[in-house]
C-alpha cells in the first residue's frame, strides 16, 4: 500500500486543518501546504513545533510559488520543509496512492 499525500490549504491561524492533519496522518504519509496553509511553514510559527515532530515519520512540502505569492520568500522556513513548484506538486500527486484535502 502506497502512502497517502495530505494537502494543507487553510492558515494555521484560522482553522484547526493542520492539527487535525498531523493528528491523523500515519507514518510515511506526505504533508504538502499549499495557499494560506504555508503560513504553518515559517521557522517562528506556533505550528512549527508540532511540524518538526512529525518530521521523524511524515515527509513537508510547501508550494513556493504560494510562498512568494504572501510575501515569504525571504523569512526562514522550518529546517526539514522542502520547497516544490507546480511541476513538484503533480509529482507529489502521481507519487502517492491516495490524497487527503484538508478544508
Amino acid at each position: 500500500m502506497s502512502s497517502m499525500l495530505h494537502i494543507v490549504n487553510k492558515s494555521p491561524f484560522d482553522r484547526n486543518a493542520l492539527d487535525s492533519c498531523l493528528r491523523l496522518a500515519g507514518s510515511g504519509s506526505a504533508i504538502l501546504l499549499i495557499e494560506d496553509g504555508v503560513y504553518a511553514a515559517v521557522a517562528k510559527a506556533a505550528q512549527a513545533d508540532k511540524i518538526t515532530g512529525r518530521m521523524g515519520d511524515c515527509s513537508f512540502y510547501a508550494l513556493g510559488p504560494d510562498i512568494a505569492a504572501r510575501g515569504l520568500s525571504d523569512i526562514s522556513l522550518i529546517d526539514g520543509i522542502q520547497v516544490v513548484d507546480y511541476e513538484g506538486f503533480v509529482d507529489l500527486v502521481a507519487e502517492h496512492g491516495a490524497t487527503q484535502s484538508w478544508l
